[in-house]
C-alpha cells in the first residue's frame, strides 16, 4: 500500500485526515468508545513501510507539522523549516506522520479532530465533562501507536517532538522500545519534576477560579473563557524569555497617550499583546482539555515510574536539543535527562539552539538544528 501527504513536490501541500478507534482503554482502566484523532503525513510510505517517522506536537499544537492545507494559508506547519523535501526530515525519503492527541486544546478548530471532555459521550449523548476519564502522556502515544500500526508500519525510524512533543517521543522509547529506531526530544524533559508541577497548576489557576468553569460543567452554557484567556497567557509568558519580551515591547504603553500610570485601565503594550493573544486563542479552544493536558503533563515520567527507570527502558539512540534561556523546561532540567540517559548507558547526544524567545525557539528556530538532526537521521 503507497500512503501518500504531499501533493505537489515543490510546495508541501496536505490533507487532514482521522483516524477511528473503536475502543481504547486508558492506562488508568476506563474504556473509551468512538476515539477519534486527526493526523496528517508528508512523503510517501515505501512498500516494505520502513521509512516511517512520527512528529508529536506540543502543548497547545496539534498534527500541523509542516506544509500547508491550501497554497493560500498564512503559514506552513510548526516544524516547516526541518520537515519537506530535501530538508533535515525530507519527505523524498521518509513518510512523516503527525497526530492530534488524544485531549487536543484545540476544540475550536475545524482542522483538528480530537476526544476528550467537550466530546460526547456515546452512553449518555452528552459532553463528558469531567466524567472524561484521567488521560496520560501514555495514553496519546497508545493511541499513536494504534494508528501507526493500523498503517502496517511496525517500526518507525525516528519520534520526534517540541515540548509536550518531546515528553512523547521519551514515552515511545521507553514503552515500546521495539518500535522505534531513533529519538529527538526537543525542548523537554524525560520526568517533570517538582517546579514543573508546581508550575502547571499556576497555568491552571485561572480556569479554576473563573466562576463559568462551574467544576467543569459549562457545555451549553456560557464557557468560563476569561479564565482559558489567562491561562493561555501565562502559557505564552513562559513559553518566551524576557529577551523577547523586553526587546520587543520595554515599558511602552498600550496605546500611545494612555499612560499606565494615569488611568487603573491604562495597559503596557506587553499585557495587551498577551492578553489579546490568549483571548483570540480561547476562542477554539476548550478549558476541561487545558485542564486534562495540565494533569497529563504533572503525571508524566517516561515509561510510567521515574526518569531511571524510563531511561533504562529506552533502546533508541538520542538526540536532545535544548534552549539554554528554557523557562519551562529550564537547562538543569534537561541535564537530568542527559546524565540520567547517560548513567544507563544509552547512546545520547545533546545540543542547543539559541535566540530571544527561550522554550518557543524549540518550535520556530529549529532551522538552526537541521544539520545536527539530517546527521542524526544518517548515522
Amino acid at each position: 500500500m503507497m500512503v501518500t501527504g504531499m501533493v505537489d513536490a515543490q510546495e508541501l501541500l496536505v490533507e487532514k485526515k482521522v483516524f477511528d478507534l473503536p475502543s481504547f482503554t486508558t492506562q488508568g482502566g476506563r474504556t473509551l468508545k468512538n476515539v477519534k484523532v486527526g493526523w496528517e503525513s508528508y512523503g510517501t510510505l515505501n512498500a516494505d513501510k520502513s521509512n516511517a517517522i512520527l512528529i508529536c506536537h506540543f502543548f497547545s499544537g496539534n498534527s500541523h507539522a509542516a506544509g500547508k492545507y491550501a497554497a493560500s494559508d498564512a503559514a506552513p506547519g510548526y516544524w516547516d523549516a526541518i520537515i519537506g523535501p530535501g530538508k533535515a526530515i525530507d519527505t523524498d525519503k521518509y513518510f512523516v506522520i503527525a497526530s492530534d492527541t488524544l485531549d487536543n486544546l484545540n476544540t475550536g478548530d475545524p482542522k483538528t479532530t480530537t476526544t476528550g471532555p467537550a466530546s460526547i459521550d456515546p452512553d449518555t449523548g452528552k459532553p463528558y465533562a469531567l466524567d472524561f476519564p484521567v488521560v496520560t502522556i501514555g495514553d496519546f502515544v497508545n493511541v499513536q501507536k494504534a494508528l501507526v500500526e493500523s498503517l502496517g508500519i511496525r517500526k518507525l525510524v525516528m519520534v520526534a517532538g517540541p515540548s509536550m512533543g518531546a515528553l512523547q517521543t521519551y514515552e515511545w522509547a521507553a514503552s515500546h522500545p521495539d518500535m522505534v529506531g531513533k529519538a529527538m526530544a526537543v525542548i523537554g524533559a524525560a520526568e517533570a519534576d517538582a517546579q514543573l508541577i508546581a508550575w502547571l497548576d499556576v497555568w491552571a489557576a485561572p480556569i479554576l477560579v473563573d466562576p463559568n468553569w462551574n467544576k467543569g460543567d459549562y457545555y451549553g452554557r456560557t464557557p468560563p473563557n476569561a479564565g482559558l484567556a489567562k491561562a493561555l497567557t501565562v502559557v505564552t509568558l513562559q513559553a518566551n524569555h524576557g529577551d523577547w519580551t523586553n526587546g520587543t515591547f520595554g515599558r511602552r504603553p498600550a496605546k500611545e497617550g494612555e499612560d499606565p500610570a494615569k488611568a487603573f485601565g491604562n495597559k503596557f503594550q506587553v499585557q495587551s499583546v498577551l492578553d489579546n493573544a490568549g483571548e483570540a486563542r480561547a476562542k477554539v479552544s476548550d478549558a476541561n482539555h487545558f485542564l486534562y493536558l495540565v494533569k497529563a503533563n504533572q503525571l508524566y515520567a517516561a515509561g510510567g515510574k521515574s526518569l531511571a527507570d524510563g531511561m533504562s527502558r529506552i533502546r533508541a539512540p538520542l538526540l536532545i536539543v535544548s534552549q539554554p534561556k528554557d523557562l519551562v523546561f529550564p537547562d538543569e532540567m534537561i541535564q537530568r535527562s542527559v546524565a540520567e540517559a547517560k548513567k544507563a548507558g544509552r547512546d545520547v547526544s545533546h545540543i542547543t539552539i539559541q535566540g530571544t524567545r527561550g522554550h518557543l525557539d524549540g518550535v520556530i528556530s529549529m532551522k538552526q538544528a537541521e544539520g545536527a538532526v539530517k546527521a542524526f537521521l544518517e548515522k
